[in-house]
This record gives C-alpha cells, structure tokens and sequence, in this order.
C-alpha cells in the first residue's frame, strides 16, 4: 500500500521564457488547450490530450532546457509531506502556498529527481 493517496492528477511543470508565447506554441502544434494564465503567480497551465494530465508553464528569465517536474495532486498536502518525511524521503525547503491558488512542495527521489506534491486551493471556500 503505497504511503501517499494521490488524486488522478499530474502537472507535468516546465519552465518557459514567455509563458503566452509558449502557451499559443502548445495548443497550435500539439493541440492542447489553455486552462488558465494566472500573470501574478507568472504560470499558464494547459489541458493535455490526455485526461487528468496538464502541462504547466512557470516563466523565468533563463529556463534550463528538458528539466521539467512532474507534480503530483494531493487532498491533504500536509499529511502527505509528513508521510513522505516520516518515510526519509528529503524535502526542498518549506511548503509553499499562494492563497486561494495552491500549496506545493518540492521532494525527492532516491536519484536526485526533483517531483512536487501540490494541493489545489481554488475550490476552498
């Protein structure tokens, strides 16, 4: 029994110049289609062709090529990191949240790869 519930969600999270730029690239060539821009929190995510899977476009002013992080949707991100931290699974830093948006964090694997567990604030009321 695996130690975290994770929804039937991933983000698959890249980093991009400009994320409208970007955004328009992804739904042209590969027919994906734009969920949302959100310019304060500099990130535009896209639904994919596949169910439960949107790529995500985080901006930043020198993006390193092919590193992307895939980001995994949970119910209760608090459980889930203590879970994963009781396990000896190593963290980034603290929990990030961005009221009313979402609350992520950065974990890794036994190589070195970078992953993220993120909870979903918007539905919150």
């Amino acid at each position: 029994m695996p130690i975290v519930s994770l929804e039937n969600t991933i983000t698959i999270a890249m980093s991009v110049r400009d994320r409208h730029l970007s955004a328009n690239w992804y739904c042209d060539m590969l027919g994906f289609t734009l969920l949302h821009h959100i310019d304060d929190a500099g990130w535009s995510e896209l639904q994919t062709k596949t169910a439960g899977v949107t790529l995500g476009l985080g901006e930043q002013a020198e993006p390193t090529p092919g590193n992307s992080v895939p980001v995994f949707g949970v119910l209760d991100i608090d459980t889930a990191r203590r879970d994963l931290e009781t396990a000896g699974v190593k963290f980034d830093g603290d929990t990030e949240t961005v009221e009313g948006m979402v609350s992520i964090a950065t974990f890794y694997d036994p190589d070195g790869n970078a992953l993220m567990l993120a909870q979903d604030l918007s539905q919150d009321g």
